[in-house]
């Protein structure tokens, strides 16, 4: 408990360093705000397994762990492992950013038409603080999230996509987040980047967040994306974690929608060695409807933990959930996803299911389907299923010619491209499907630090409400 109260006064350190540096060219309302959270992250501190919402999921390695604050400055020549991405992804508007700092020179933000605006985070906050005031850190709950706190208290740059009234957006909107190692052997970096995505009232856009690194010593990514989505508007978004092997990764997207807006919600988790993903959507207008996707996969003592909540609010809403996972090695898995219906949501229709994959008898996984309802005309049904590789469908591809590790292959790509072959951006959905193909071929190599011990038979544990 001392290392974890010595390490979690760095961020107070970090955060006194940062009031400093940003004195006299800050709104007062953002100060209010920083100052607001990183109070409140010393009430929460960092949650334990005795948190109900964190029982599965130990956060030690990054309590206990001194990081340092991301630099101040970067270079284009340190994203250089980033350039067939951004060749990918040239048709899209491209926002590029470096060990948490956004660089100009990678980006390309033209093209947009009128009322479209993409920019930098950092430069929207000093140049136009008021048309940030009413929607940055006004969704996300961070007074029961202590890593959201951390995050609205250490924010300092990242996406800010505003989207007018009544423009379809062709162009998708590309956030490509680059973690280049630093020089040196001092502590590794952590890095809180802040999205803000505001899409007008009969507007429709595509959004793509996407982590990747070249390798580090254990950085640590904490991020914060607020989706806000008016009347009658549509928002495709899909966020996509490839870190290394040895990245800590904490997440929170929250999704605020009104009255007949459409929002889908993709969030696929591929890489680090310790992934927690808070993901929430609010439908807090009549006639809302909400997609959301899932998948994760993992090998060797990797451990990935998703939480959803998909809030009905007000009646007449819809929504779909489905979240796939597939497990192997002794890689630890995480499903907690509820539904909520207020009182006088009626007429809600909600349906939620989790499936999962295990490959190895040291696999483990956790799922709990919730559903919280406080209305009495609604249609709801949840469930979760765990299963391993179906014997017969293995025997019928290899009584085709087939080997025994192409068969299993072939099996475990068409589970998961059941969510990939959804992704609308061709690109991303080729490397996705062959960055899959990669993860199962290297599957008996060793992934992560084993940042959450995994026991030696499957475990699985279903609670359905």
């Amino acid at each position: 408990m001392t290392a974890v109260k010595g390490q979690q006064d760095q961020y107070f350190a970090h955060f006194a360093a940062l009031e400093e540096r940003l004195s006299g060219t800050e709104p007062e309302w953002l100060r209010a705000v920083r100052k607001s959270a990183i109070e409140r992250f010393g009430d929460l501190g960092f949650p334990t397994t005795r948190d109900e919402e964190w029982r599965f999921t130990s956060v030690a390695p990054i309590a206990r762990r001194a990081f340092r604050p991301p630099p101040e400055r970067v270079s284009p020549a340190d994203a250089r492992f980033g350039q067939s991405e951004r060749a990918d992804f040239a048709h899209c508007t491209l926002l590029v950013f470096v060990n948490g700092r956004y660089v100009e020179e990678l980006a390309s933000p033209n093209g947009l038409p009128a009322g479209v605006r993409v920019r930098s985070l950092r430069a929207a906050l000093a140049s136009e603080p008021e048309t940030l005031e009413p929607h940055l850190a006004r969704y996300v709950p961070f007074e029961r999230n202590a890593f959201a706190a951390l995050n609205t208290a250490l924010m300092e740059d990242g996406a800010f996509v505003e989207v007018g009234k009544d423009v379809a957006l062709e162009r998708p909107i590309y956030l490509l987040f680059l973690a280049a190692p630093l020089p040196g052997k001092s502590a590794p970096a952590a890095y809180h980047p802040r999205n803000l995505i505001v899409v007008g009232r009969g507007s429709q856009a595509t959004v793509v967040e996407h982590y990747l690194s070249a390798g580090g010593a254990g950085y640590f990514t904490n991020a914060v994306t607020e989706a806000v989505v008016g009347d009658n508007a549509r928002l495709d978004y899909t966020k996509v974690q490839q870190e290394s092997g040895d990245a800590y990764h904490i997440a929170t997207v929250q999704v605020h929608q009104a009255r007949f807006s459409s929002v889908t919600t993709r969030v696929v988790a591929l890489g680090g060695v310790l992934n927690r993903e808070d993901t929430c959507t609010v439908l807090d207008g009549e006639g809302a409807e909400s997609l959301l996707q899932g998948l994760y996969v993992i090998h060797g003592r990797q451990h990935v933990d998703n939480h959803t909540t998909i809030d009905h609010a007000q009646p007449h809403c819809s929504s779909r959930e489905l979240y796939k996972g597939v497990l192997d090695g002794a890689s630890n898995g995480v499903f907690n996803g509820k539904i909520i219906v207020r009182r006088g949501a009626q007429k809600t229709d909600s349906k939620q299911s989790n499936k999962n994959l295990l490959l190895s008898e040291s696999a483990v996984i956790n799922t709990k389907p919730q559903l919280e309802i406080y209305a009495d005309d609604v249609k709801c049904t949840h469930g979760a299923t765990i299963g391993q590789m179906d014997p017969e469908a293995v025997f019928y591809l290899r009584s085709r010619g087939i080997g025994l590790e192409e068969a299993r292959a072939m099996l475990i790509e068409a589970f998961a491209n059941d969510i990939l072959d959804r992704i609308p951006l061709a690109p991303l959905r080729t490397r996705l499907q062959r960055a899959l193909t990669d993860k199962l071929a290297a599957k008996g190599q060793p992934a992560g630090t084993g940042a959450s011990p995994a026991g030696e038979r499957v475990s699985v544990l279903v609670e359905e409400a």
